[in-house]
């Protein structure tokens, strides 16, 4: 039975050495790079294992196609297409298996009466 998901990804380095995956397990995939799995890899060699970007997609012939696009790119266009959405280069993957803080009412702010 096929995946229900795939994902395209991009991986960034501390110096913007960029990668970019495709593959039904996203946190399981990212895991690998981070722990740098297979050391003759070219994501180990070159510290190549920040998420700095993903999309989504229902199969994973269309995260092929996505990930062949982007591949096709110029540096500039990815960079410009993780900068959009992550302009601080951030590790997405940095919240996953944190808890989730409960919803706290008394936070809300009150609307202002005149």
């Amino acid at each position: 039975m096929p995946p229900d998901q795939a994902y395209v990804y991009i991986l960034a380095s501390s110096f913007k050495h960029l990668y970019t995956g495709v593959t039904t397990r996203l946190q399981h995939r990212v895991e690998e790079h981070k722990t740098g799995i297979n050391p003759r890899a070219h994501t180990t060699r070159y510290k190549i294992n920040k998420l700095v970007y993903y999309e989504c997609f229902e199969s994973i012939n269309q995260a092929i196609a996505r990930e062949t696009e982007i591949k096709g790119w110029l540096r500039i266009r990815k960079i410009r297409l993780i900068v959009a959405s992550n302009p601080t280069w951030r590790d997405l993957s940095l919240d996953w298996n944190k808890p989730i803080d409960p919803f706290d009412e008394s936070k809300m702010r009150q609307p202002e009466t005149f």
